[in-house]
């Protein structure tokens, strides 16, 4: 069986994490996770999500984070957006890496909960999210398509259904004359299993060649792990992933369940099986036991509980 070589990871637990917090955290403590995973060597952290303060409060503070933050060299820091007053405020930071990304939801029910937006509004809103990229010179770039594999409200996903997704989204794309380099899948509510994983994205690879598959993967139902190693024998070499496991959907429909796949998680296993990550694991582990400090409760990561922190050090000297 043939790995990849070498994936990508994007830190997504700033904000991903953060928003979904019940525990207050100060803008301070928010900067200082990002300042400590900036030490890790990502090519990205998501740090920010630019949205109404009166559906996520916990994001009321997006400008003041990225002023604060001390950008690393060889990292971009992103943020997220889902209407087009959201991008103008992450372009106004003049700090973020602002790109198009055109996104839908596969399930009617969740979109409404999510979003405020039917699917066909959100197609009738990419239309002018696409203009909108046109007149601040930002390139399209991604299609995303969440609640890709099941969605608590409806149940499954039919595959077939998330590709016409995605070919209404390239189309949009094509027509505008963007080149999508980024297909997003979104496991938003942990539906996913290694079968469901390898099936959706085989039909991908069979109808799209050149973009790269990213991956979203959530360890709501204890799959996520399982995910992404079925998802990286088929060859995917893009991931999403939260430090110490921060994260999960405030419209999911049920409380505490663990969020995203921990980054250190994802990291130790791609080390194992001999795939480079460029991620520094130990001072990750350091910064997974911080964040849960930060947020004052246990978090899902269970590398950082293995108790081979020494191992890791030692290793990082040879």
């Amino acid at each position: 069986m043939s790995y990849p070589k070498k994936i990508q990871i994007h830190e997504l637990g700033p904000r991903e994490g953060m928003q979904i917090e019940k525990n207050p955290v100060t803008t301070e403590e928010k900067i200082r996770l990002i300042d400590m995973l900036s030490e890790c060597n990502f090519p990205e952290i998501e740090v920010v999500s630019f949205v109404n303060p009166k559906w996520v409060p916990q994001m009321a503070d997006a400008e003041n984070i990225v002023a604060g933050l001390k950008a690393a060299p060889n990292t971009k820091y992103t943020g997220v957006y889902l209407n087009i007053q959201g991008m103008n405020r992450a372009i106004a930071t003049k700090k973020l890496f602002v790109e198009g990304s055109l996104s839908i939801t596969a399930s009617e029910t969740f979109s409404k909960k999510n979003t405020n937006r039917s699917i066909d509004e959100t197609f009738e809103e990419a239309a002018r999210r696409v203009e909108a990229f046109r007149i601040a010179n930002i390139p399209a770039t991604e299609v995303s398509v969440m609640a890709a594999f099941g969605c608590n409200y409806e149940g499954n996903v039919d595959p077939d259904h998330v590709i016409q997704l995605i070919a209404r989204l390239m189309n949009l794309a094509e027509d505008n004359e963007y080149t999508i380099q980024h297909i997003q899948l979104c496991d938003t509510m942990g539906w996913a299993n290694p079968q469901s994983i390898k099936y959706l994205v085989g039909k991908i690879q069979d109808r799209w060649s050149t973009p790269t598959i990213n991956l979203h993967l959530h360890d709501t139902r204890g799959m996520g792990m399982a995910n992404a190693l079925a998802a990286l024998e088929m060859g995917v070499d893009d991931f999403d992933s939260a430090v110490a496991g921060l994260g999960g959907c405030p419209y999911a429909g049920f409380k505490d369940a663990p969020g995203n796949i921990a980054t250190e998680d994802l990291v130790h296993m791609c080390h194992e099986l001999g795939i480079e990550t460029g991620v520094n694991l130990e001072r990750l582990v350091e910064v997974a036991v911080e964040a849960e400090k930060i947020v004052g409760h246990p978090l899902p990561g269970k590398v950082m509980r293995g108790g081979r922190l020494e191992a890791y050090r030692q290793a990082a000297q040879h």
